[in-house]
């Protein structure tokens, strides 16, 4: 309780201002929440070179590839592919969809979208067959799950991301990512 007018003012200006900015910061764009993450697998994806379809738009086939994690393991199956196209300042976005068979044979589908661009020489070096590590390109994907696994049923829920660890082009092309569980 407040002894004097003076205190019971500062305080009650102060309690004001505080809830002032928290407001104030949530409507300039602040964040009010936060995301953790889990890892969830490393996903490795062999490629034939692309059909390009037009001057923007490449499909991949995925001709082999494994998933392996602390909770699932297991290998893509055919058919599993990526169309591509190519944006406007060379950002290239992915179309990705594909099956996992786990160790214990289950069938899970696996899609997602996602974003790649690389510093033009980062880029020239990947057209002339050379490894591209996680650092020398933004390389993100959105991964999501569909089972009917009781076992693997929790994926059904996760929103996950990926980034990219490695890439190839060219002979023993692949893709390489890690995948985390968004929380």
């Amino acid at each position: 309780m407040c002894m004097k007018f003076k205190e019971c003012l500062r305080v009650s200006l102060g309690a004001f201002m505080f809830l002032l900015m928290a407001q104030l910061t949530a409507v300039a764009g602040g964040p009010t929440t936060s995301l953790q993450t889990e890892f969830l697998m490393t996903l490795y994806a062999s490629l034939d070179p692309p059909q390009i379809a037009d001057a923007n738009s490449l499909i991949f086939n995925v001709t082999a590839g494994w998933v392996e994690g602390p909770r699932i393991k297991g290998k893509i199956l055919p058919p599993s592919g990526d169309w591509g196209r190519v944006m406007p300042g060379g950002v290239f976005r992915l179309d990705v969809r594909g099956t996992i068979q786990t160790d214990d044979g289950e069938l899970i589908f696996i899609s997602y979208n996602g974003a790649r661009l690389c510093p033009k020489e980062t880029q020239e070096r990947f057209v002339k067959g050379e490894v591209l590590k996680a650092d020398e390109c933004y390389f993100l994907t959105a991964p999501t799950f569909q089972t009917k696994s009781e076992k693997y049923a929790w994926l059904n829920a996760i929103q996950a991301i990926g980034k990219m660890v490695e890439q190839k082009r060219g002979e023993g092309s692949f893709v390489k990512y890690d995948i985390f569980a968004v929380k």
